[in-house]
């Protein structure tokens, strides 16, 4: 069995009296430790893919498990536990609490975990360091760049030390050589162990990655 496995698995969305089926009967396994780039074009649905994988969104059919664990046998509280142990999370927008600087955002995963409060501004540091952040820890997201925003969002995903790392587009927002030094952080988690899984409609990003799936019309391509 694959570390992330979907069996036949379908997304619909509704909107008033239409359905837009966005996943359509996927069925595939990433291993543990594997670096996966998914592409496709607008609109293909793998975004939507990235979303299931994460349980931020139920598969309307089939089966989303990671670990052996079933995704949507899980009610809301053990799906947040299962985010929060398994899960980092980077996405094109930054999603930085504005009023909150660079270790505070970082924090954020931790603050919620019994027994962490006194260890959690120590691990953000940490994790600020590890993508070369540490002496902008105290400056707020207004007074970063972008690449240096993305480097934050970085260290969040993974200050808890999760197993997977769910990238979307993370260089959508960022110049060539600010997005290369994203990559080559992903590539740095990878070689550490962590399976990645990146959404991408860049063909050379994805030549970053061991193994690409290709996403049409909701469907695995080939």
């Amino acid at each position: 069995m694959a570390f992330i496995e979907l069996e036949n698995v379908t997304k619909t969305f509704h909107a008033g009296d239409e359905d837009y089926p966005a996943v359509r009967g996927v069925s595939l396994g990433i291993g543990s430790g594997e670096f996966v780039a998914v592409m496709g074009p607008s609109g293909s649905g793998k975004s939507t893919l990235l979303s299931l994988i994460g349980g931020l969104s139920h598969a309307s059919a089939g089966i989303v498990s990671v670990d052996g664990i079933d995704l949507g046998a899980l009610g809301p509280n053990r799906l947040s536990d299962f985010r929060r142990e398994y899960l980092g999370f980077v996405f094109q927008s930054f999603y930085l609490v504005p009023y909150l600087n660079a270790v505070e955002n970082v924090m954020l995963p931790l603050t919620i975990q019994p027994g962490m409060n006194g260890k959690a501004r120590d691990s953000a540091l940490e994790a600020l360091r590890k993508v070369g952040l540490d002496a902008k820890a105290h400056r707020l997201p207004s007074q970063l760049s972008g690449g240096e925003q993305e480097r934050v969002a970085i260290a969040r995903a993974i200050v808890n030390r999760p197993p997977v790392i769910l990238a979307d587009e993370p260089t959508g927002n960022l110049d060539t050589r600010t997005g290369d030094h994203v990559l080559d952080m992903l590539q740095e988690l990878h070689r550490e162990g962590r399976t990645i899984v990146m959404v991408t409609h860049n063909g050379e990003n994805a030549k970053r990655a061991g193994r690409t799936i290709e996403i049409r019309d909701g469907q695995v391509a080939g």
